[in-house]
C-alpha cells in the first residue's frame, strides 16, 4: 500500500507510521508527505527520511477546483493508493475525497462522535473533554468524508481522564495510544481487513 500522509504540524504520528514501516510492522510505503504549511515539522522529517514532500496551500490557487486538481495530480504522480491524515488541519477537498472514497483515514484525539467537528483539534479537544467532566478519553481512527470527523469509525482506544489532568497531561496520554493505534489500523487497511458497510466500519480478524 502506497500511503500519502497529510500533516500540518510536527509529524509525531507520521513518525510513528514511518517507524512501523521500517520495523516491518506496517506493510506499506510512505510515497508522499503533503502539508498546507511551509514550515511544518513533518516536512523536515520527511526530507530526513527520504520521503517526497509537497507544500500545497489553497491560497496559491485561483479556485477550489484548481487546488483540488493540483492535489490529485500530485497524488497520482506519487502512486498513492491511500491517504492518511496525521494532524492535517484542513478539510480535504471534495474531489479528493471522491477520488479516494473509503481510502482516506484520520486519527482524532478523542472518542468520536463526541468532541469532534470543525475547530475541534489539538488542545481544543482535550480542554473540551476535561471541561465536560468525562472520565474516559482516547483516540479514534475513522474514514474521511466531506464533513469534519463524521466518517465511519474504524478503531478506537481509551485512556482514563485523571482528576488532576490538564490539557497537556491528557494530550500526552492520548498521544501514546495514537502512535500505537494508527499504524495498527493502517496495517489492517493494507491487508484488506477493514470492512465498510454504509456508515459502519470495522476490522475483520
Amino acid at each position: 500500500m502506497n500511503i500519502a500522509v497529510f500533516a500540518s504540524g510536527g509529524g509525531s504520528n507520521f513518525q510513528a507510521i514511518l517507524d512501523a514501516i521500517r520495523l516491518g510492522a506496517l506493510p506499506a510505503r510512505a510515497c508522499l508527505l503533503l502539508s498546507n504549511l511551509s514550515d511544518a515539522g513533518a516536512l523536515n522529517l520527511a526530507r530526513e527520511r527520504g520521503v517526497p514532500t509537497l507544500y500545497c496551500s489553497r491560497k496559491h490557487y485561483a479556485s477550489d477546483q484548481t487546488f483540488a486538481d493540483a492535489m490529485l495530480s500530485s497524488l497520482r504522480s506519487s502512486g498513492a493508493d491511500f491517504i492518511a491524515l496525521a494532524g492535517y488541519l484542513k478539510r480535504v477537498p471534495t474531489p479528493v475525497v471522491a477520488a479516494f472514497r473509503d481510502r482516506i483515514s484520520n486519527i482524532h484525539p478523542a472518542l468520536l462522535p463526541s468532541f469532534g467537528g470543525h475547530g475541534m483539534f489539538g488542545h481544543h479537544v482535550h480542554e473540551a473533554v476535561i471541561a465536560s467532566g468525562a472520565k474516559v478519553s482516547g483516540a479514534t481512527v475513522h474514514l474521511v468524508d466531506e464533513e469534519y470527523d463524521r466518517g465511519p469509525i474504524v478503531a478506537q482506544r481509551c485512556v482514563p481522564v485523571l482528576p488532576n489532568d490538564t490539557p497537556d497531561t491528557l494530550a500526552e496520554r492520548v498521544l501514546v495510544i495514537e502512535h500505537e493505534l494508527y499504524p495498527m489500523t493502517l496495517k489492517a487497511f493494507s491487508e484488506g481487513r477493514v470492512r465498510i458497510d454504509g456508515r459502519r466500519a470495522w476490522i475483520a480478524v
